[in-house]
């Protein structure tokens, strides 16, 4: 491949970078304007196959979203760099591409209900004629001046645009990427939100539910520590001022509430874990918090829940959908519509300003964040949005243990030490968790921490005086109902993973 071609596909692939880079300036600048770095992402969420995604979660974790809309740039560009090799001659043909483009990001950013067609080709147009006219410039500069002009000229202008396409680029995508997380928060008026004094508090919890082993899992997980799985790749846009909670469907008294309404509702606090049905045996897709909100049940009974009333669908404000059994509002487990996470209003990326907390279920279920809608209706007559991608549509959180302290593959000192991890089994509760210190080892019980309630995981340690040479430890719960978990090793489709959590550990010669 000759200098001119591969120079060609520079200023293809800068062009389209800068075209990107456009799009999301235009987006921070008018918050009526979507991301289409976004909008695409979304697209190739909603339109992948189970396994990519569940390959996605379970490589990437929750910096998933993150290496999504790194790699939509990345193709992007590489799209971008593939045209410039061939428009030099044929600008048309970077036209088409452009143009076609853009109206696909604009399609893909008018699936979101808040989006229109016609404001999402605004920021889509302007990127393609951004990326169509750096793309001349830098097909100019390429080119010798005059007969004269020698190849070193041409290069070092032609570079010269280079880089300042990929400033502008750079400069113009990190300046809207600030102002659109900025405009979300600004727009969402968190930081006015004063959470009213719960009707019903929880007390500080007691020095005996925590362990305080070096290593160990605190009992309540820091919220910006709380895992994150959902199909939003960004928070989505929720203006505080217009921001309502709607109860409608198979219901006698269908209404509507604003946020301040809904903080006038009677409050409590619930200690409660949640976990996403991707997470593996031992995985770190899971985390308990002190959760303040309205009970789901004083949300239902306002609107009358009919007898044929057998799903509630909580859909969010970017159109995402959970289903779950209207009975399992109502069997004794807690389930909130929250508002708070930790002492503070529900985090952006956690949901404000509400979603579903259900103790039990697993979120892909049950926990919609940014949540606008409750809708009552039939079991058979709507699947939410993972159902038809192959997950199961009945959901209850498995019994899991996991042993955090010694960390895998990790090599440590001989002598005294505490194993120590944390177990749950939300609804149910924990009574035992027992640890094999090796292979062939006896199973060896451990001493719990005193548990917050039946709905938030425990804390668990042992004491065990390590030996040189490698070992194998493994770990299993016993829920509050006395049934030991499931030891059978299986995946995480369609409903949770089982199996007993295996670590290896390395202890070194004295």
């Amino acid at each position: 491949m000759d200098s001119d071609r591969l120079k060609d596909g520079l200023a293809g692939g800068l062009s389209a970078g800068l075209a990107l880079g456009i799009s999301e300036l235009a987006a921070g600048l008018f918050a009526a304007f979507p991301s289409l770095i976004e909008a695409l992402g979304n697209f190739v969420v909603d339109a992948s196959p189970r396994p990519l995604k569940d390959f996605a979660i379970e490589v990437f974790g929750t910096a998933d979203k993150l290496v999504l809309l790194i790699s939509v740039a990345v193709v992007t560009v590489l799209i971008g760099a593939v045209v410039g090799m061939f428009a030099r001659r044929r600008f048309g043909i970077a036209v088409v591409v452009f143009a076609g483009f853009a109206v696909i990001a604009a399609i893909a950013a008018a699936r979101d209900p808040q989006v229109g067609l016609g404001l999402a080709m605004v920021p889509a147009g302007a990127a393609a004629l951004a990326g169509l006219a750096s793309l001349q410039v830098l097909f100019g500069m390429g080119e010798r001046a005059s007969p004269s002009a020698g190849w070193d000229d041409s290069r070092r202008s032609f570079l010269l645009g280079a880089g300042a396409t990929l400033g502008l680029a750079v400069l113009a995508g990190s300046a809207g990427r600030v102002l659109i997380e900025r405009a979300k928060r600004m727009v969402a008026g968190r930081e006015e939100v004063v959470l009213p004094s719960p009707a019903v508090a929880l007390p500080p919890a007691p020095p005996e539910a925590s362990l305080e082993v070096p290593g160990l899992t605190p009992i309540f997980v820091p919220n910006e520590d709380f895992y994150r799985i959902d199909t939003a790749l960004s928070v989505p846009r929720v203006d505080l001022q217009d921001w309502r909670l709607t109860v409608k469907g198979r219901v006698d008294r269908p209404y509507t509430i604003d946020f301040p309404a809904l903080l006038d509702m009677r409050m409590v606090e619930r200690d409660i874990t949640l976990s996403c049905v991707s997470n593996e045996v031992g995985g770190g897709l899971v985390g308990n918090a002190r959760w303040q909100g309205v009970l789901l049940t004083e949300i239902l009974d306002r609107a009358g829940v009919r007898d044929d009333a057998e799903q509630l669908v909580g859909r969010s404000v970017d159109d995402f959908t959970v289903g779950f059994p209207v009975a399992a509002a109502y069997d004794g487990r807690e389930a909130l519509v929250a508002v708070g996470m930790n002492d503070e209003p529900l985090p952006f990326e956690h949901g404000f300003p509400a979603r579903l907390v259900v103790a039990g279920l697993y979120g892909y279920v049950s926990a919609t964040k940014w949540l606008t809608e409750i809708e009552l209706t039939g079991w058979e007559e709507f699947d939410a949005y993972w159902i038809p991608r192959g997950w199961a549509k009945e959901a209850p959180i498995k019994t899991q243990s996991r042993i955090d302290t010694p960390g895998r593959a990790e090599r440590i000192s001989p002598g005294p030490r505490k194993v120590a991890g944390v177990a749950w089994a939300p609804h149910r509760g924990i009574s035992r968790v027992e640890v094999q210190l090796g292979e062939g080892a006896p199973w060896v019980e451990t001493v719990l921490s005193e548990p917050l309630s039946e709905d938030a995981w425990v804390q668990w340690q042992v004491d065990w005086d390590a030996e040189p040479g490698e070992h194998f430890l493994r770990a299993r719960a016993t829920d509050g109902d006395g049934v030991l978990q499931d030891e059978t090793e299986r995946r995480p489709a369609p409903d949770g993973a089982t199996g007993w959590h295996t670590q290896r550990v390395f202890v070194l010669e004295a």
